[in-house]
């Protein structure tokens, strides 16, 4: 009978361990070493990388939250691999399992720590969009956040910011330098260390610009001039890309754009204005938008064969189109 007793009771000293203690210690030597190897092994290597100041924002936003979110899963996988291990049905047990109750002090821990996690990156997602991201790095036609560095519309020093007015079109991005005479061009060319302000916008139907190692992105809309700012702290290439849908070839909307020394973005902007001499009077005058509805009045013949644009109908159609229109 006392063998039956104790062959039928297996859950009678299950409550015995301290289940919560187990959980925690294994946890917490868990959580961190995942923010360890976060924070020294993956953080260097977490995109966009560190080109631009807006990248390396971006890259510790990344950080940030990897961190504080690490723990989180930690806990649900450590909890869900303990109760499978522990508190598994056993072979030829089909007792109930003991009554449970809630347990106030932990209830209360769960709902307070969840809140202070959840309501932290709120506010730091929201200082960072103020302060140098979204909306409060640009990205919209009225930024709310700018760099303490001034802009000059006719002539440009370093320490005051650069202008690049990118301009959207199908399927092509060219870049004008209102700085450097208003000269329009394919390459994008801007220098380290220099705070850079890109003007965009579009002449035909909505595209949406993004550097991505220089982790800016900014739509370019008609009659719109969407603004981002970000500082290249990097030399070296980065990849150009459309992220909107904007028609048949928007997956050939791409290229690179270079981060060169200031000596160098000097010597590039005099050459293109001199190459660009002949056509740039053709352009319209420099503005934030242009008319979609004008403008390719002006961008046809000279100015399309100068820029490489070479198509029927005026548009730019890449080379492995099989039929060009």
């Amino acid at each position: 009978m006392a063998a039956d007793s104790q062959a039928t009771t297996p859950d009678a000293g299950r409550s015995g361990p301290k289940h919560g203690l187990r959980i925690f210690l294994v946890w917490i030597v868990l959580a961190i070493v995942a923010d360890l190897l976060i924070g020294l092994v993956l953080a260097p290597h977490i995109p966009p990388g560190k080109m631009s100041s807006s990248a390396e924002d971006g890259q510790q936003a990344i950080t940030v939250m990897a961190l504080m979110s690490a723990p989180v899963m930690v806990f649900v996988l450590v909890y869900f691999t303990y109760a499978l291990t522990v508190w598994r049905q056993r072979d030829g047990d089909e007792d109930d399992g003991p009554p449970i109750h809630g347990h106030a002090g932990i209830q209360t821990g769960w709902i307070v720590g969840t809140s202070v996690i959840v309501l932290a990156l709120a506010a730091f997602g929201t200082v960072e969009l103020i302060d140098s991201h979204g909306s409060g790095g640009g990205e919209g036609p009225v930024p709310i956040w700018k760099p303490a560095a001034t802009v000059s519309l006719t002539s440009w020093r370093p320490g005051e910011a650069i202008q690049v007015q990118v301009i959207g079109q199908q399927w092509k991005f060219t870049y004008r330098y209102p700085q450097f005479g208003g000269f329009e061009t394919t390459q994008l060319v801007i220098p380290e260390g220099q705070w850079v302000q890109f003007n965009v916008t579009s002449i035909d139907v909505i595209h949406s610009f993004w550097a991505y190692q220089l982790s800016v992105k900014a739509d370019a809309n008609p009659n719109v001039n969407n603004i981002a700012f970000t500082k290249p702290t990097q030399l070296g290439q980065f990849t150009v890309r459309c992220a909107e849908l904007c028609g048949l070839w928007h997956g050939a909307m791409f290229d690179y754009g270079r981060v060169v020394t200031v000596p160098q973005f000097r010597a590039w902007t005099a050459a293109t204005r001199v190459f660009m001499a002949d056509v740039t009077p053709m352009l319209p005058a420099y503005a934030t938008t242009y008319d979609p509805t004008v403008i390719p009045a002006f961008r046809s013949g000279p100015v399309m064969k100068k820029l490489g644009l070479v198509s029927a109908g005026g548009g730019y159609y890449p080379p492995q189109d099989p039929v060009q229109p």
